[in-house]
């Protein structure tokens, strides 16, 4: 679509994580040198936390994309709300070996026979734990009781356990003070400022052959960045749209009111997903009760907004289906051409 409009080799801000696109803001810098730290020591825990898309997934691909061709065997966990002995189970399955039926003594002799072995190649043995917030934390201690395993003074496994926020709360609960004492570096990833958020763009337009077409004001800069406060993957989602919107609109210069024009579209289909409380009943629900529209007249008055909003949604899209309707046209006929 916009690709071959803006002479784009590809989409610049694509919403999965690739490691061609990390950027080293100074939160992002650091991070990874706290990961690389822990690397150097070879034992422990390194802990990694940030909000959702602040860029820890990226930032994990873009440590593994550095550690092909070295001595490290690495496997990434993506943890769901899984038990102590599941826990143990995907940790087998992430370095291969087989865990279906296996009791748990089986697994963890697995295991330390599979570190062990990896030691005598002269190979290190990292876990990568996503999403550690979903752990219980019973699969936390499972995780602990991993690090136990070592040759000699050696460890067998090395871990990085990185989640939102509220791992921090599970970390400092009662019964994690064992882990805690494991954790050798620690670090909290916050979104990116202002002018870390112009040149994030630029270096995601730059990967991909921009040539300044299209141009971006100053204005609409730093309505990007106050309307993602400064998180990655909300950037990502609002020049993508801005790019398809310039596209459709033929435009060559994105500016101010762009941008607003974007984020009034983003805002609206939120709205739409807005979801009741518990036993509230929906919008469409209190419109097909035969007295809920002379008893609460501000469903009426909600739903005529909707409505209008869907309305104006659907204005905007149709000239965006023609133009797709036709380049697909196109592509046929050079087919068949």
């Amino acid at each position: 679509m916009y690709e071959t409009f803006y002479k784009l080799r590809a989409k610049p801000f694509q919403l999965n994580p690739d490691p061609r696109f990390f950027y080293g803001s100074k939160g992002h810098k650091r991070a990874m040198a706290y990961l690389e730290y822990g690397l150097t020591l070879a034992e422990g825990f390194i802990v990694i936390t940030g909000d959702v898309g602040a860029g820890k997934t990226t930032l994990v691909r873009h440590l593994l994309k550095k550690l092909e061709g070295q001595n490290v065997i690495a496997a990434q966990l993506v943890s769901t709300q899984l038990d102590a002995e599941d826990t143990l189970r995907m940790v087998a399955s992430a370095y291969g070996l087989e865990q279906e039926g296996a009791t748990k003594a089986t697994l963890l002799k697995k295991l330390e026979e599979f570190f062990t072995a990896c030691l005598r190649q002269d190979k290190r043995v990292l876990l990568i734990v996503d999403e550690a917030q979903n752990l219980t934390p019973r699969a936390v201690e499972e995780l602990r009781m991993l690090s136990n395993f070592q040759s000699a003074d050696r460890p067998l496994l090395q871990s990085f356990l990185l989640g939102q926020p509220e791992f921090r709360r599970t970390l400092q609960s009662e019964g994690m003070l064992q882990l805690r004492q494991r954790v050798i570096a620690s670090y909290h990833l916050g979104p990116i400022d202002a002018q870390e958020t112009r040149a994030y763009i630029l270096h995601r337009l730059e990967l991909v052959g921009w040539k300044s077409d299209p141009a971006i004001t100053e204005e609409a800069f730093q309505l990007i960045y106050e309307h993602s406060g400064g998180i990655p993957r909300k950037i990502n989602s609002l020049c993508d749209r801005l790019l398809l919107l310039g596209f459709l609109g033929e435009k060559h210069t994105l500016d101010k009111e762009t941008v607003q024009e974007v984020i009034k579209d983003l805002n609206q289909e939120v709205a739409y997903t807005e979801l009741p409380g518990d036993n509230e009943p929906t919008d469409l629900e209190l419109a097909l009760d035969p007295g809920a529209l002379q008893a609460q007249p501000e469903v009426l008055a909600r739903l005529e907004y909707k409505l209008d909003n869907m309305e104006k949604s659907l204005n905007r899209l149709l000239p965006l289906v023609r133009k797709l309707l036709f380049h697909a046209m196109e592509n046929n006929q050079e087919k068949v051409d």
